[in-house]
C-alpha cells in the first residue's frame, strides 16, 4: 500500500485575526478528526494556554491507517510552541513518521529563528543536507526572523510566502489563494468560512471562520485518496 505523505498536516488565512488578547478567537482547546476513505484515522488536538501577552499552543497528532485489520502506517506528532503577542518565539516538536524520527528546536535569537535539528539518516536527503544537517547528529541553522511555524491554526499564514515546516526545521514557501466562501459541515454544526487553497512546499487546502478560527483542512494522500480534518 503506498505510503500516506503527512508531513502536509504540519505545514501550524479572508480575516486578519492577531494574536492580541482582545482578538484571540480561540477558547482553551480544539480538536479535529482526521478522516480518510470514510474512516476516522486518528486525531488532531490542540491546546491554547494565555498568560497575558504570552501564549502556549500544544499540538498532538495521532494517526493509523489500517488495512485489513493490520496498521500498515502510523504517524505521531507533539509541538510546543511559544508566542509574545504577535512575535514567534520559539518551538520544541518530536515526530515519530512510521518510525522515521525528527526532534526539532527553534528560538528567536535577536534578527533570526534558530533552528537545531536532530533525525536519523534514513530521513535526510541531499537537499536537506545541503543546508546544513549532517548526518549523525544535531546541526544549528538560522531562518528569517519573520517566518511564522506551518501548524494549521494561525490565520496569518495566509498572507506569507513561507513558513517553517515544524517537523523538519525548514523553510517551506507557499503560494495561498482564495477560493471563496463556503459553508462546511463540522461534527455537530454548519459554519461559514473562508476557502484558502496551498500551493508550494506544500498543497492543501484550508478554511478559517469570520473569527479567523481554523475550521478545516483537506489534501490529498500519495495514494490519491483525500484526507479531510473535520472540527469536532
Amino acid at each position: 500500500m503506498p505510503r500516506l505523505i503527512f508531513a502536509l498536516f504540519l505545514l501550524a488565512t479572508g480575516s486578519t485575526a492577531a494574536l492580541a488578547s482582545d482578538d484571540f478567537p480561540y477558547g482553551s482547546s480544539l480538536s479535529f478528526a482526521a478522516v480518510r476513505n470514510g474512516q476516522t484515522i486518528g486525531h488532531h488536538s490542540l491546546k491554547f494556554q494565555k498568560n497575558g501577552e504570552q501564549l502556549t499552543v500544544s499540538t498532538a497528532i495521532d494517526l493509523a491507517v489500517k488495512f485489513m485489520g493490520v496498521t500498515v502506517y502510523r504517524y505521531m506528532h507533539r509541538a510546543q510552541e511559544v508566542w509574545s503577542g504577535e512575535t514567534f518565539q520559539g518551538l520544541t516538536a518530536q515526530t515519530d513518521d512510521d518510525g522515521k524520527k525528527y526532534e526539532i528546536q527553534i528560538r528567536r535569537d535577536g534578527e533570526a529563528l534558530t533552528v537545531e535539528r536532530n533525525a536519523r539518516p534514513d530521513v535526510l536527503s541531499p537537499a536537506t543536507l545541503d543546508r546544513g544537517l549532517q548526518r549523525g547528529g544535531a546541526v544549528r541553522t538560522t531562518l528569517p526572523p519573520q517566518l511564522l511555524p506551518s501548524t494549521h491554526w494561525n490565520v496569518r499564514q495566509i498572507r506569507q510566502s513561507a513558513l517553517v515546516n515544524t517537523q523538519t526545521g525548514t523553510e517551506a514557501r507557499i503560494q495561498v489563494s482564495v477560493i471563496g466562501r463556503e459553508t462546511i459541515r463540522t461534527a455537530n454544526a454548519s459554519i461559514d468560512a473562508t476557502h484558502y487553497r496551498y500551493t508550494g512546499d506544500v498543497v492543501m487546502d484550508q478554511w478559517f471562520d469570520d473569527a479567523g478560527r481554523w475550521v478545516k483542512t483537506s489534501f490529498t494522500g500519495s495514494d490519491g485518496l483525500t484526507i479531510e480534518y473535520v472540527l469536532q
